[in-house]
């Protein structure tokens, strides 16, 4: 029963890295590029997005609760998963420890980034437009902060394809696993390069 339990929460756990929470990062990364086409570019888009209807149930039904499952599991990964590394140093290996590293910084950048847009926001002490990003990333600690976390985000989710793929059955064989390591290395460069180039955009 507790094998059975455990198989199950590791797929959801899987899939909910992709669908949303993978998926609503892909969106918040395209509204957050629109930040290189200018200030008003930035705040139509944001606008838009938080006239959504029903956007507080969107938020916590697709959001914050499949994030909150995925974080809490995935911690209870990393403190229990063995890594290989110092005795197997093969790649996979690498990625496998990588995942766990990213997925503990990530978790720990997106409370911070979250306490400084939605909560102060929802407490009245900002505005969600270009300025207060600006504002944040004036300080050149930020400014690294934001790049580690950021990076450290779609490392995290494009590395986590690969394991989605294998966890739900999509790639099977070594060919095809070899062929999505290489897809999803790509997907990582293209959201590493999009997500740097927002980031100097606020600034």
């Amino acid at each position: 029963m507790a094998g059975s339990r455990d198989f199950f929460n590791r797929r959801l756990h899987s899939l909910l890295g992709v669908i949303p929470v993978g998926l609503f990062l892909l969106v918040h990364l395209t509204v957050n590029h629109f930040a290189t086409r200018g200030a008003g570019s930035f705040n139509k888009a944001v606008n838009f997005m938080e006239n959504l209807p029903f956007l507080i149930v969107l938020e916590f039904l697709l959001i914050y609760l499949p994030l909150l499952f995925h974080a809490i599991y995935g911690l209870y990964i990393v403190f229990t998963a063995k890594n290989n590394v110092g005795r197997l140093s093969y790649f996979r290996n690498w990625m496998f420890l990588l995942q766990r590293v990213t997925g503990v910084i990530t978790l720990i950048f997106l409370a911070w980034h979250v306490w400084e847009t939605r909560i102060r926001y929802a407490l009245g002490q900002t505005e969600l437009n270009y300025d207060m990003m600006h504002d944040i990333l004036s300080s050149p600690v930020m400014v690294v902060i934001y790049l580690i976390g950021v990076l450290s985000t779609v490392f995290h989710f494009a590395n986590g394809l690969w394991s989605f793929m294998v966890s739900w059955g999509l790639t099977v064989s070594p060919r095809s696993q070899r062929v999505s390591t290489y897809f999803t290395m790509i997907v990582f460069l293209a959201l590493a390069i999009i997500s740097v180039r927002t980031i100097f955009a606020f600034i």
